[in-house]
This record gives C-alpha cells, sequence and structure tokens, in this order.
C-alpha cells in the first residue's frame, strides 16, 4: 500500500496507524466495513486533514493519500482503465468538521478517474453523515454524468452492496461502442502566470494573453487563467506550496487536463507539480517546441526542431510524475516521443550528439547556397520579426507567393525566399524567417542559428512590427535582443510598420526613425508596398560600394570574402597581386580599404 500526500509533520504513530488500515480487509460485496469507517474517522480527528483510500473489488487498500484540512490529492495516482470499462477501484474519504456533501472536485475526480464510486463522510465529534456518487453514462450523447445518493446513516452504509451499485453503469459502458477519444478531444488548459513586479518586464496580464494565444495555436482550450504576484520564485514550486493547493482544487474542480507555465520551470519544479496537481505541467517552453513540432515541415526544420525537444526533454526524463507515460497525446508528446527517451538516456545523449552534426552539414550546404547567391549578383534581403507582424503576408504581396499566411503564431516555420524585382528593375531575393517572441527558448535559437544565419546575414533586414499591437515597443526590443544574441549588425534594420489601416495615430513610431529608416504599410491591403519597394531600393544601392582592389597572393581570404560577400565584375592575375573590381556590402569596407588600388598608402597593407 502507498500512501500519498501531505503528510510532512506527521507523527510516526499516526503513519503508522493508518499503514495498518492496508490490514482491514473490506468482504465482497460489502462497501466498507464498520471497522475501517471507525478508524477512518478517528485518525481524521486525530490529523484534522481529509484522508482518503482507494478500495479494489476484493476489499484490499490500494493506496492512502493525506490531504489539508480541505482537500486531498485525488487525482495524485493514475489508473489503468479501458475506455468501455471502470477503474476498479472506490474512492472513500472524510471530511473533517463538515458534511459529508460531495464537492465539485469529488465529483470531477469521479469521472476522471472513472472510479466505481466516490464517498465522503462527514467527520464532527464522531461519525457524522455519509453521501456517495456513481457515474452515469448516456450512449446517445456519448457524454458522462453522475448519480448522487445521501444522507446515509451508518445502518445505511454497511447495508450498501458493490455490486449492485455498479452493475448498471458497467452494463451500459460494455454495451456501448465507446472508444478512449483523447486525441480527439482538446486538451482543457489552465494558464498560470506570476508577476514580480519587474518594471522592465512585459505585464503579466499581456503575456498570458500571448501564451492563451500559443495554447490556441497548439490545440488546447484555454479554461482558466491564475497570476499570482510574488517577490521570487519558490525553488520547489515555482509558486510556493500554498498556491499548489489552490491550482490542485481548481484543476480538479473544472476538469482540467494540462496546466501551463509563462516562464520556464526547472525539471524539479515541472516534477513536483505534477505530482502534486495529478495532471500534466508544462511551461512556456515546452509549449512552443510543440507548437514548431507540429508547424516543421522540411527536413531541416524537423532536425532542427528535434534537437531543441531532445535538449529540452533530457534533464526531465527522471519521474514526470503523472505524465510519465504520455501515450494518450496532447501537448508535449508531438516529436521525438517520450517513452522512447524513457528507455535510455544514453541513447539520447547519442541522438542530440547525431542531430547536431546533421544540423552542422545543414549550415555548411546553406553556406554553399549562400556563396552561389552572392556570386549571382544578387542582393538578399531578410524579414525578421515578432511572430504573426505578418511577414509572410508580405512575402506573398511582393512575389505573389501562397506561403501559408494566418492570424496565428508561428504560422509559418521554416524560412522560404523568393525574388522580387525593384522599381529600377534590378532584382532583389526576399526570405522569410521564423518569427521571434518573448522568452524564445535558448535551445530553439541554438538549433535555428544554421537557419538563420544564412538570412540574417543578408545586406538587409526588414524588421516588420505589428502597430495595432500595444505592446509594439516591447516587441520590437525582443527581436533586436535576439538578434544581438545571433551577432547581427543592427545597422542594417528599416523598421517597417504593418497593419497601420489598424492604427489612428502614427506619432509613436517617430522614435524609431533615429534607429534606421521606416516604413508604414498595410501587407494585408497593400498599401505603401511600393513606397517600401523604393526604400528597399534606394537602402541596398547606399548599403553597396563600387571599389577597385589589388590582393597580394598570399591573401586568399581576402579575395574569398570579395567573392562570397560582393559582386565581382572583373578579376585579373598581375604579378603583384590579384586584382578586382566590383561591388561589396559597405558595413565590410573597411576590411577592404588598404587594399585599394586609390589607397593613400600606395600598395597593400602589412599585418
Amino acid at each position: 500500500m502507498t500512501i500519498y500526500g501531505n503528510i510532512e509533520g506527521v507523527k510516526k504513530q499516526i503513519l503508522q496507524e493508518i499503514e495498518n488500515l492496508e490490514d482491514l480487509i473490506t468482504p465482497p460485496p460489502m462497501v466498507v466495513t464498520a471497522e475501517l469507517v471507525e478508524k477512518r474517522v478517528n485518525l481524521t480527528e486525530k490529523l484534522q486533514k481529509e484522508l482518503a483510500i482507494y478500495i479494489d473489488r476484493k476489499g484490499r487498500i490500494q493506496y492512502v493519500a493525506v490531504g489539508s484540512s480541505r482537500s486531498v490529492s485525488l487525482e495524485a495516482m493514475s489508473f489503468r482503465r479501458g475506455a468501455n470499462a471502470l477503474s476498479g477501484l472506490r474512492c472513500i474519504h472524510t471530511h473533517p468538521n463538515s458534511s459529508g456533501q460531495l464537492s465539485q472536485v469529488d465529483l470531477a475526480s469521479l469521472e476522471k478517474l472513472k472510479l466505481d464510486l466516490m464517498m465522503a463522510i462527514g467527520v464532527s465529534n464522531g461519525y457524522l453523515d455519509t453521501y456517495f456518487a456513481i457515474l452515469d453514462y448516456n450512449p446517445i450523447e456519448n457524454v458522462y454524468g453522475y448519480q448522487a445518493f445521501g444522507p446515509l446513516s451508518l445502518g445505511q452504509l454497511l447495508g450498501l452492496k458493490i455490486d449492485d451499485i455498479i452493475a448498471p453503469i458497467e452494463k451500459k459502458l460494455s454495451g456501448s461502442h465507446l472508444h478512449s477519444n483523447n486525441d480527439a478531444k482538446p486538451e482543457s488548459a489552465l494558464l498560470v502566470g506570476v508577476d514580480f513586479q519587474d518594471k522592465f518586464a512585459w505585464p503579466v496580464e499581456e503575456s498570458l494573453k500571448e501564451l492563451e494565444e500559443l495554447t490556441l495555436t497548439a490545440g488546447a482550450v484555454p479554461a482558466g487563467q491564475v497570476i499570482q504576484k510574488r517577490q521570487k520564485k519558490d525553488p520547489k514550486t515555482y509558486i510556493g506550496m500554498g498556491k499548489v493547493e489552490d491550482l490542485a482544487l481548481y484543476v480538479q474542480g473544472n476538469r482540467i487536463d494540462i496546466v501551463i507555465f509563462d516562464d520556464e520551470l526547472s525539471p524539479s519544479q515541472q516534477r513536483n507539480l505534477e505530482l502534486l496537481l495529478g495532471v500534466k505541467v508544462i511551461d512556456r517552453t515546452g509549449l512552443i517546441l510543440d507548437i514548431f513540432a507540429q508547424r516543421a515541415i522540411s527536413r531541416e526544420g524537423k532536425l532542427q526542431v528535434e534537437l531543441a525537444q531532445l535538449k529540452y526533454l533530457l534533464p526531465r526524463l527522471i519521474g514526470f510524475g503523472q505524465s510519465m507515460s504520455r501515450l494518450g497525446g496532447g501537448i508535449g508528446t508531438r516529436g521525438p516521443g517520450e517513452t522512447k527517451l524513457e528507455q535510455d538516456r544514453r541513447r539520447i545523449r547519442q541522438r542530440i550528439s547525431d542531430l547536431e552534426k546533421e544540423v552542422a552539414q545543414v549550415k555548411n550546404h546553406r553556406v554553399l547556397i549562400k556563396q552561389k547567391r552572392h556570386k549571382s549578383g544578387i542582393p538578399q534581403v531578410a524579414i525578421v520579426g515578432y511572430t504573426n507582424a505578418g511577414k509572410s503576408t508580405l512575402l506573398n504581396q511582393l512575389t505573389g507567393s501562397e506561403v501559408l499566411a494566418e492570424d496565428m503564431l508561428f504560422a509559418t516555420l521554416d524560412p522560404t525566399t523568393r525574388k522580387i524585382i525593384l522599381p529600377n528593375k534590378s532584382e532583389v531575393l526576399l526570405t522569410d524567417t521564423v518569427g521571434f517572441i518573448q522568452k524564445l527558448p535558448h535551445n530553439l535559437i541554438a538549433a535555428f542559428k544554421a537557419t538563420l544565419e544564412e538570412s540574417l546575414h543578408a545586406e538587409l533586414l526588414l524588421l516588420m512590427v505589428d502597430g495595432s499591437h500595444s505592446l509594439w515597443d516591447k516587441q520590437i526590443e525582443t527581436v533586436e535582443k535576439v538578434l544581438s544574441s545571433l551577432g547581427v549588425d543592427t545597422s542594417r534594420l528599416v523598421y517597417v510598420i504593418n497593419k497601420i489601416d489598424k492604427v489612428t495615430d502614427l506619432t509613436p513610431f517617430q522614435c524609431l526613425q533615429g534607429k534606421g529608416a521606416v516604413a508604414y504599410i498595410s501587407a494585408s491591403e497593400g498599401y505603401g508596398l511600393d513606397n517600401l519597394l523604393l526604400l528597399i531600393e534606394a537602402t541596398i544601392i547606399n548599403r553597396r560600394q563600387s571599389i577597385e582592389i589589388l590582393v597580394p597572393y598570399n591573401k586568399g581570404d581576402i579575395v574569398n570574402l570579395f567573392h562570397i560577400e560582393g559582386k565581382v565584375y572583373e578579376e585579373a592575375y598581375l604579378p603583384e597581386g590579384i586584382k578586382l573590381r566590383g561591388e561589396i556590402p559597405i558595413q565590410l569596407l573597411h576590411q577592404f580599404e588598404c587594399y585599394l588600388i586609390d589607397h593613400s598608402a600606395g600598395g597593400p597593407c602589412d599585418e
């Protein structure tokens, strides 16, 4: 017999009495014996906490759970059960200093765990009253309900027969064509945010609003939000035990399938929360990784997502609590799969090593593609920005492409490159990149670096901004921070304020003029696109410099750089070195200055 729940501070003598309950057998077909009721009432009065026991159909106690004075974790255990049968366990628990009337938490647990019955005994100066409920099933509508009974006297309680109680519902279930529909039914999610009162951070309400959009994108249904104010994180549960108890009641009473935290949890915090709440717990990082697992289409995208997921999951493989076996599907289960991971951590590390090598090959392949593009002399422009800012819509409008563009976070994941014609008839390659988001998982940034670098080294970056968003400035700050972490020169940024058809005042955006060029457009309506093309044209011309250099034969790296990053019009091999004429990005001019033929010093520079 296993004891679950809040046993901290319970005297050894009382714990021993609880363990001794295992010796008490309830002879079938009785629901409970007078001796078991007496001992449990006595223990409840000593503990002043709820006490739940789970009895199988042979009358043996399988589990005991100890709770607080107002609750007990009735979902700390997972029971093996089929779609067309009850669990074979009955739960009998006590309510100290109150009636035995069943709560919504009790009834929700009855349905979720598919118990034979849920019974509560009110305890106040000895036995008070008893109520119980059993499942009901409507085969036509394929929905569960319940039937409640009580109050019962002690005599009525002892006269109950379990077979008579469960026979009708078992008959309905066994005769139905009910099948498990966990995959088909959207998971209900409780969103949890913590306000650490950091004036530089996003307002927790706005962050939770974004988390709600992420949850919908992942395929779950937000069923509530909880915000807590704290000075610092609790190392064990992130939010503290008091709040965890409140969440447990909410989770059980509202049939919540998954709890999603807005911040990243440590592996130990996640395990502790799953054990205490009795449901699957994930954080923002796990949610974003799950969305990426759904959205990845190309081979390289899938490789990079799997690499990020494995690095995230590896430290979490020891003890997943309630969700240790997540075969039922849902958020956090897509991608490489957990049952494989649990078997052998060494194999996971090997898989990570293999994936890193494959991603490195992707990077090398992209370098070759980049070199070919530069040899063609066509400048490259990359669209970057916060997710759902309208990057894919802009690409479609300018190129006539049909890249997926929906009003959701991370609608597209794999980068797409298309050719556009500028007003002066010159060509430009335009690349749509993956959107950024606040608290973007660092493993994901590292995994996608090979993909991002190829486009972020473009001559020009269009930073798309959702001008209608209340926190557009925070979104810009987030994007710039990620770009900076990737070593991107932000002087190449052009700020593109999108969705201005939904903006009444453009004055707030004037602060961007000191940082770079600014364009105002509505990608969906096609407004301002001609001006944007003219701005791209002018900026690219201004960002390229025509030069003529003479490079010594022992400076092959300089020649190679010119070929990779610039456009070569003429190349000649002279006795004194290699003569090159062409155009280079202006930000690289300093690397060629001392080889300029008209250099004031005359001739190549010495190191």
